[in-house]
């Protein structure tokens, strides 16, 4: 997976984050735009958890829903 941008279909995802991740926002999935530092430093500020976790969260999710 790129590091800076996320390839692929960005708003087929966007059910499925917000699924997962239900203190996010069409707003914050907006300005994200599929950008993985981003969506980790998202994850990490709504939820309240550290990088490592947020980002394993995010590789996880991303790894199970094929999103690269």
């Amino acid at each position: 997976m790129n590091n800076d941008t996320m390839s692929g279909n960005w708003k087929q995802f966007t059910g499925s984050i917000l699924e997962k991740w239900g203190k996010l926002t069409n707003d914050d999935l907006d300005v994200i735009a599929g950008q993985k530092d981003q969506m980790v430093g998202k994850i990490q500020e709504k939820y309240g958890i550290a990088k490592e976790e947020a980002e394993k969260e995010w590789t996880d999710f991303s790894t199970k829903h094929n999103i690269s």
